[in-house]
């Protein structure tokens, strides 16, 4: 091997390992923290493994915390499930259907993508309390799936425009119904973009913050977003807790992702964004 050509590869091995140094660094820091009793926020980075332990993690798991994680848990299954349920068959006619007002629809979806959510939080607001959702999980589930549902819709259509039609034609032609050719060819066919979208979906409820604070107001209600700025007040701050709240709030993000690492491999590889 040539000498420039050695040097060129040092070169980008050495970028490389800058490149995880500067990603790995934060969730080291992050792991100290949680594992080192009574520790505060500082910007050095020194791991002692000696003085770890669990004691901020018993802190932590009181039982209004493990409801708290329930209701984050109960909120984000069930934002994915209505808002995909609602998604799938909408994204299944808008790729498979002309009528009229379809080009107006989409753009419509995409047009509501553009403004963030907190926009809408007052007039959200006006209208749970007039259903009498305000302070209530039904109420923060409803609000999560309705801003859910655009963007899988276009997720999902774009995967559903993938599948060859002839294969729908066949089963048709063997008597098959609409409804059933959906449920058996449309949907297992586009199982990567569904996974791709649920995931999506529930890491977007699962993260939320500025809703859930705005209509949630017993403590008992509250999801793990809103618990752990509590832990960050204006006369002091349990940088200890946060961190050990912090990992216990990544562990199912985590799960899912290697629950649906094959899916999501082949859903992204499929260009799901074609329109």
């Amino acid at each position: 091997m040539t000498r420039p050509r050695l040097l060129e590869r040092a070169a980008v091995n050495v970028a490389l390992a800058l490149a995880c140094a500067v990603t790995v660094a934060p969730v080291v820091w992050v792991v100290d923290i949680a594992f080192t009793p009574g520790k505060s926020l500082s910007l050095e980075l020194a791991p002692d493994p000696s003085r770890w332990s669990l004691e901020n993690f018993r802190a932590l798991m009181s039982p209004l915390f493990l409801r708290q994680l329930a209701n984050s848990l109960v909120v984000s299954a069930a934002t994915t499930v209505f808002g995909l349920g609602i998604a799938c068959t909408a994204a299944y006619a808008f790729s498979r259907y002309d009528f009229p007002g379809r080009r107006t629809g989409l753009r419509m979806f995409l047009v509501s993508q553009m403004f963030p959510g907190i926009l809408s939080a007052v007039p959200i607001y006006v209208i749970l309390g007039k259903l009498g959702l305000v302070d209530h999980l039904a109420g923060l589930v409803l609000v999560y799936a309705t801003t859910a549902v655009p963007f899988s819709i276009w997720m999902l259509k774009g995967y559903f425009d993938q599948i060859p039609r002839e294969l729908e034609e066949a089963a048709l032609l063997d008597g098959a119904s609409r409804w059933l050719v959906f449920r058996r060819i449309a949907l297992p066919l586009a199982r990567p973009g569904i996974a791709v979208t649920a995931l999506f979906a529930f890491m977007s409820a699962w993260n939320e913050f500025i809703l859930a604070a705005t209509f949630l107001n017993s403590e008992a209600r509250y999801t793990l977003p809103v618990v752990l700025q509590s832990y960050v007040g204006a006369y002091g701050a349990r940088w200890d807790l946060f961190a050990a709240g912090s990992i216990v709030v990544s562990v199912p993000v985590i799960a899912l992702f290697y629950a649906l690492q094959r899916s999501l491999v082949r859903g992204l590889a499929a260009g799901a964004v074609k329109g």
